[in-house]
Order: structure tokens, then C-alpha cells, then sequence
């Protein structure tokens, strides 16, 4: 019986979940951005709670949040096989490590700009109500 013809099975669906989380150790461990990304992820989630935001604004924080994490891991991993298959540097593979380094800043700062328009109009009005 081959890997792929086993019968279904819950627990080891679940424990699959291992290799996802430890994923997401690695990445945490390893890649230093990851760590500013999740710090930055903190403080929007504490900050929304605070200012008590919609249930839509949580989707998109969450959303930009996600994706973040997601270009982030994207990016890691791509660079982790580049450097593997190619040691020695190539600059096909520094092209592609810079595609995937800019696909990480565009989502940060989309992620960055949602985050000002739910924030701002509420900061703003905390202002507004202090005085």
C-alpha cells in the first residue's frame, strides 16, 4: 500500500499540523523580519482592541495581517531552496531573492496603510474628545 492510498485518518490529519506549526517556529527563529512583522501584528491586535474596531475593520487587520505573514513565509522558503540549489551566487537567483524581498514590502506597506485608515479617524476622535 503506497503513502498516497491510505485510508483517511483524523489523527494523523491533525498531527499533520506539526510541520505547519513548526513552520511558523522557523520562521520566527530564523528569519529577523518575521519577528518586527510579529511584533507589529501585536500591536495592531492590542491596538484594535483598545479602540474597539468594527467587526470589518477586524477582517481587514487580520486579513493584512495574514498576508503579511504569508509574503513573509513565501519569501523565506524561496530564498531557503535558492540557497540551496545555488550556493555560489547567481544573478538570476539575487533577481529572484529581490522579487520576493519586494513582495514582502508591497503587502507591509498595504498592511501599514489599512491600518492607518481604521486607526486614524480613531485616534483622531480620542483627541477630539479629550479636549
Amino acid at each position: 500500500m503506497t503513502e498516497r492510498s491510505k485510508q483517511f485518518s483524523i489523527k494523523e490529519r491533525l498531527s499533520s499540523f506539526k510541520f505547519a506549526i513548526n513552520g511558523l517556529r522557523s520562521l520566527i527563529r530564523y528569519e529577523h523580519n518575521s519577528r518586527i512583522h510579529l511584533l507589529a501584528a501585536i500591536l495592531v491586535v492590542v491596538t484594535a482592541f483598545v479602540l474597539k474596531v468594527t467587526a470589518v475593520e477586524w477582517l481587514f487587520l487580520i486579513g493584512a495581517i495574514a498576508l503579511v505573514f504569508v509574503a513573509e513565509l513565501f519569501n523565506s522558503a524561496i530564498e531557503n531552496l535558492a540557497d540551496f540549489v545555488s550556493p555560489e551566487y547567481q544573478e538570476k537567483i539575487k533577481l529572484v531573492k529581490n522579487y520576493c524581498a519586494a513582495a514582502v514590502l508591497i503587502i507591509s506597506i498595504a498592511a501599514a496603510i489599512a491600518g492607518v485608515i481604521i486607526f486614524i479617524p480613531r485616534f483622531l476622535q480620542l483627541l477630539a474628545n479629550a479636549q
